[in-house]
């Protein structure tokens, strides 16, 4: 019995251990708006252990700081993945060009993610959505993640069909009352190294670090992955939208 208790007692400290690990494990996303960064300061805080860094927005906007955020980042030992911000008024095609036109594959280390604003809300043209979602599936081997508010998860994204994306959800005031793998909980979070305020997010208690990893690379290409990606992804398709004025 003594044994067992003791066995118990250790099993115990070690579950708390990982629930404590989980909750200090915190991400940043940057973009433009955060300037110059010293990422040698910025991992000094060891909650940190990711970071998402805005590369495209629409068809032909590009954040001017990606490259050297991506680089210095991963540099400096954090783990890192790219956004797109979604726009509804260009074809998924072409956003797609322009996410793979700046974003190397083989430096990414986070599935990548598909930011969908509040304001998109009444104009979300959904199979425009679900064409983008499908084509970074494709390019990445693995579903993105959906970064959005409650509002907006709740309107399009709480169906049975999106139940295998990982959900990102932006809720400053309280946590979200929707089911959610990462929670940006402040828009206005102080990190050594960054001048002004940044995004912090942190995990559900369900969820960590692993779930948002990119799979293993394979070894060996199938040969016709290239081919297939590069004619999927031409510009000149159009989704079955029509393009909004």
């Amino acid at each position: 019995m003594a044994m067992k208790f003791k066995c118990s007692l250790i099993a115990l400290v070690l579950s708390l251990c990982a629930l404590c690990a989980q909750a200090q494990t915190r991400g940043i996303d940057v973009s433009k708006f955060q300037g110059n960064i010293n990422w040698s300061k910025v991992v000094k805080d060891k909650t940190i252990k990711f970071v998402y860094i805005k590369a495209t927005e629409g068809t032909s906007i590009r954040d001017p700081y990606y490259k050297t955020n991506i680089a210095k980042a991963k540099k400096a030992g954090l783990l890192v993945g790219s956004y797109h911000l979604y726009s509804s008024k260009t074809t998924a095609y072409q956003q797609m060009d322009n996410f793979k036109s700046m974003v190397n594959k083989k430096e990414q280390d986070l599935i990548p993610v598909l930011d969908i604003e509040g304001h998109h809300s009444g104009r979300l043209y959904m199979e425009r959505v679900d064409k983008l979602l499908e084509l970074m599936e494709k390019e990445y081997g693995v579903k993105p993640m959906i970064y959005t508010s409650e509002k907006v998860y709740k309107l399009h994204f709480s169906g049975k069909k999106y139940r295998k994306y990982h959900i990102f959800i932006a809720n400053y005031r309280r946590t979200p009352s929707v089911r959610y793998t990462l929670w940006q909980f402040t828009e206005t979070g102080h990190v050594s190294g960054i001048s002004g305020c940044v995004d912090i997010s942190k995990f559900d208690r369900n969820h960590n670090l692993s779930d948002i990893l990119l799979p293993k690379k394979k070894k060996k290409n199938d040969g016709n992955s290239a081919t297939t990606t590069a004619t999927d992804t031409t510009a000149t398709k159009t989704d079955t939208v029509a393009t909004a004025k």
